[in-house]
């Protein structure tokens, strides 16, 4: 797998609201465990979105990951022209920094958001430049992601395309192997 699309819930559906929540570096050690099993494939890129929570996440942790795997590269790539713009200062300065982490950066569509048919093409996009995607994300506690997992699943069936889940199970057998391990 060259092209990996990274997603997942935004940070209030996992109710992490401080970088220093307990949680994130579950979540963040989920995300780089399986990304450097990617890189044993050949993953060379990470291309995700701009959202806040594992999208931007992600692009942190692919940062963190190129000192030892430099050729790794991250893409920030947003749905449309004025993404964030609606958001509180604090998250629109946080967007611009983890922006300015990707190794390359754009917007799918050039207009600023109109309708929901630019998520749609967000998704194609999305779809047509990766192999495969690694989402955080649980079926059975649905949220955001569950419009990218399904587009995924109805993409699988004329197409061969990998889908990697972390979900609620993953993240809660992560957490006590962490705390086993800091004990």
């Amino acid at each position: 797998m060259k092209n990996l699309w990274l997603t997942g819930y935004r940070s209030y559906e996992l109710n992490i609201f401080d970088d220093q929540d307990p949680k994130l570096k579950i979540i963040k050690y989920a995300l780089k465990s399986q990304l450097l099993a990617a890189l044993d494939q050949g993953l060379d890129w990470v291309i995700t979105g701009g959202q806040l929570g594992v999208e931007q996440w992600g692009i942190q942790v692919v940062k963190a990951l190129k000192t030892t795997y430099p050729e790794l590269r991250v893409a920030a790539m947003l749905p449309f022209q004025d993404f964030g713009s609606q958001w509180n200062e604090k998250n629109q300065s946080q967007l611009a920094q983890i922006v300015s982490l990707a190794d390359f950066s754009k917007t799918v569509s050039p207009q600023p958001y109109k309708n929901p048919q630019q998520l749609k093409q967000y998704q194609q996009f999305m779809l047509a430049h990766t192999d495969g995607a690694l989402l955080v994300y649980d079926p059975e506690q649905p949220g955001k992601p569950k419009f990218d997992y399904e587009v995924i699943k109805r993409h699988q069936e004329n197409q061969d395309y990998d889908l990697t889940l972390i979900d609620m199970y993953t993240l809660e057998d992560i957490s006590q192997d962490w705390q086993e391990n800091l004990l």
